[in-house]
């Protein structure tokens, strides 16, 4: 092995031709022989780039629709072999085998075809089996061999062999190698996982987890803490795939925060007209309808307006000036909404350092997928929540039933609670929350911490009594006990939605009864931790 190797014969077989021609002919212009098979040699040729098929190499033809064309030994044994082991170069010579020196290859679109919905057969069709074997052959190899998997590497890899003759460094062919394996062990994975859901299996004997770097960050959650943002290749809508228009770059925080606000935002669909959420720290501090955005913001924002200092803002619909406007009288680290207008764009230009995102629509709250947390020792994996409670899904357990209007608060409350830290409390009135208790280690704390929110913020505004008179509460988990109940009610709330399941339901629904609430069960809980 030496320090420097020499580029003097390119194998290129890619299925992304973005870039394709330019390479080569940089290539052939520094006097690299290229092989090449099918497409890519095709476009090359058309191109007027030299270039050999592989087939008179190996002196075999493509075959089997093209799934049988560089598995053999003048191509692997070409990228396997140890330039500097006797032995190695004494088989190349009796059997005929060319060095190859560099190794450029993109996949088969296999997550692309994913991504668009492809049937059982198409996927089977789109996994690659040549480009992977040779990957890999050719990273192990990396003393001598450099290997291309990516397209934005075809610029560093010109550049090292400007810098050093027509040779590579040991160092860029270790760097390279690693990305090749994390190229072919997040190929292998995205096939794995796609197979798992195609047959059914819920919960396969392995998983693997892969992402592609879209951000490094100065630091994670704090200063300490190294970090960096990794997407999975998924077309879901959300801060992954939104546009950035402007601000400061996004750091841990507030991307962990655009996804809670965006999702949450997601269970209000624009057809039932405007919604706003606004997080803060991963929960919110108010959401609300209106009949505008700019009316669903400021009522919102009137839930805790201490809180939405430095928050996160998120809209179910288009974003106006007028909501623009009112967005920037404080702090806002982040707006997303699905699309901004011109004019609310032009109001946020002023805001240098307010970062606005724009997705194509919002995400699909009732579609599946997976969540992960990392343990010690290991990785926790669950379907993401995506339960619905529907009106006719609601049980009346006491004896006076909600009306209807009480129903639809107790289902908006139901919404927001589902994305808010246990233990959650949620107050609602008039399609608004009015307060929020969350992540407390008792439901009663929760409920009492609520309950102040609202009356703080009722004096806040100068209103003669507590946001929380005549609210719907929601409870993310059965109450154990009718002690967080009846704080509700000592609140003012009027009626409640909660999952029921505890021993003491009886006991629960009679204090309900005897406090004069109406109050619904849906059979289904909410943790969120």
């Amino acid at each position: 092995m030496t320090y420097l190797s020499p580029v003097r014969r390119a194998l290129i077989s890619v299925s992304d031709k973005t870039g394709l021609i330019e390479l080569g002919q940089a290539l052939t212009g520094r006097g690299v022989e290229l092989l090449s098979t099918g497409g890519s040699a095709k476009a090359l040729r058309d191109a007027g780039v030299p270039v050999r098929d592989v087939s008179e190499v190996t002196n075999f033809p493509e075959m089997m629709d093209g799934r049988v064309k560089t598995l053999h030994p003048m191509v692997h044994g070409g990228l396997l072999a140890l330039r500097d082991n006797d032995d190695h170069v004494a088989a190349m010579e009796e059997h005929g085998i060319g060095a190859i020196d560099l190794l450029v290859v993109n996949l088969y679109p296999f997550e692309a075809a994913l991504a668009r919905g492809a049937d059982y057969d198409e996927m089977i069709e789109n996994i690659d089996i040549g480009g992977p074997a040779m990957i890999r052959a050719a990273a192990k190899n990396h003393g001598f061999v450099t290997t291309i998997v990516d397209v934005e590497d075809y610029d560093a890899l010109l550049t090292e062999l400007d810098a050093n003759d027509g040779a590579t460094t040991y160092a860029f062919r270790q760097r390279q190698a690693q990305i090749a394996y994390a190229r072919t062990g997040a190929y292998d994975a995205a096939v794995s996982t796609w197979m798992a859901d195609a047959i059914g299996e819920a919960n396969p004997r392995r998983r693997v987890v892969a992402g592609q770097i879209k951000q490094t960050m100065r630091y994670g959650e704090n200063p300490h803490q190294d970090a960096a943002f990794y997407i999975d290749g998924s077309a879901r809508e959300g801060v992954a795939t939104a546009t950035v228009h402007q601000g400061k770059e996004l750091s841990y925080n507030n991307i962990n925060d655009t996804d809670a606000a965006f999702e949450l935002v997601s269970e209000f669909r624009p057809e039932d007209g405007p919604a706003v959420a606004i997080i803060k720290h991963a929960n919110p501090s108010g959401v609300a309808r209106g009949e505008t955005l700019l009316d669903a913001y400021q009522k919102a924002f009137d839930c805790d307006r201490t809180s939405a200092f430095g928050g996160i803002v998120a809209l179910n619909q288009v974003l106006d000036a007028e909501t623009a406007k009112a967005i920037t009288e404080i702090f806002t680290e982040v707006v997303i909404a699905p699309g901004a207008s011109d004019e609310a764009r032009a109001v946020f230009a002023a805001k240098k350092n307010l970062r606005l995102l724009t997705t194509n629509g919002l995400p699909d709250n009732r579609a599946g997928g997976q969540t992960i947390r990392q343990v010690a020792g290991g990785y926790l994996f669950q379907n993401k929540d995506n339960g619905f409670i529907g009106l006719d899904d609601l049980k009346v357990v006491t004896k006076k039933a909600p009306t209807d209007a009480q129903m639809q608060d107790l289902l908006f409350a139901w919404k927001v609670a589902k994305h808010v830290k246990s233990n959650a409390i949620v107050y609602v009135k008039d399609g608004a929350t009015v307060g929020v208790g969350a992540g407390q280690m008792s439901r009663l704390d929760s409920a009492m911490i609520a309950a102040t929110k609202a009356q703080r913020m009722a004096d806040q505004l100068g209103l003669p009594e507590s946001l929380a008179i005549g609210s719907a509460v929601a409870s993310d988990a059965f109450f154990p006990f009718p002690d967080g109940l009846m704080e509700a009610a000592q609140a003012g709330a009027t009626c409640v939605i909660q999952p029921g399941g505890s021993m003491r339901d009886d006991e629960v629904i009679a204090a309900a009864d005897e406090a004069g609430l109406a109050m619904v069960f849906t059979g289904m809980r909410h943790f969120r931790h």
